[in-house]
């Protein structure tokens, strides 16, 4: 048996396949607006529909498509990224910044695999050296903060980095997203943790950045490379 080389085909989507993005790019926009103007009773529950939203976008522009295990790990993604979303709301008996952490921590492991075995364009690039050092960095500033969460926090910071990383492989949309998704996440961070150096609007950048970074890996994906075959 041999194995025929990867090639980085586009997925035949139809003209509309971006049209299921509109509704989460409406309630994002609400969202975010609801942060920026500290209209809580706005944000939170705008704040649950993104995801469900992201994945039916997903459904929408991959529904001409062949499912299996790439779509079930995106959906999967989505899935505890939710979870992580609403994480003081779906589990209010149990700690909700170690749930948060948990859920968005398999979230990142469902998007390494995707990205690595179907979204991946090419070898990790040369700049994507910035993730070890960003994760080294973030763990000098943060640990004196970090208490019992110290060894959890850093675990989550390096599937965190190894999205980012990943994505890097990936076309320019999915690597951007990445990157979206980890200043998101950087920001969160120090707001949780070092809260005296964050000033309140940063809390619409979290879910700006956070927004804009899920959509552009859910898109990215769509548009990226069909899954490599083997044959006989």
């Amino acid at each position: 048996m041999t194995t025929a080389p990867a090639r980085n085909q586009t997925s035949a989507l139809p003209r509309s396949w971006w049209w299921g993005f509109l509704p989460f790019a409406a309630v994002s926009a609400v969202h975010v607006g609801a942060r920026f103007a500290n209209a809580a009773e706005i944000a939170e529950p705008t704040k649950l529909a993104l995801m469900p939203l992201l994945a039916v976008a997903a459904l929408w522009g991959g529904r001409h498509s062949r499912r299996g295990l790439p779509t079930a790990l995106l959906l999967m993604a989505l899935l505890f990224s939710w979870l992580g979303d609403g994480a003081g709301a779906f589990f209010p008996f149990a700690p909700e910044l170690p749930v948060m952490l948990g859920s968005f921590g398999l979230a990142h492991l469902c998007y390494i695999w995707l990205l690595a075995r179907y979204a991946a364009v090419g070898p990790f690039p040369r700049w994507a050296l910035v993730f070890p050092v960003w994760w080294l960095l973030m763990l000098l500033v943060l640990w004196p903060s970090l208490g019992g969460l110290a060894f959890a926090v850093a675990a989550y910071g390096i599937v965190l980095a190894g999205t980012a990383a990943t994505a890097a492989r990936c076309r320019p949309m999915v690597a951007a997203g990445g990157l979206l998704f980890l200043t998101s996440d950087t920001i969160l961070a120090l707001r949780i943790f070092v809260p005296e150096a964050m000033p309140g609007w940063t809390s619409a950048l979290v879910m700006l950045t956070y927004c804009a970074g899920q959509g552009l890996i859910v898109a990215g994906v769509l548009r990226g490379p069909a899954p490599r075959t083997r044959t006989q």
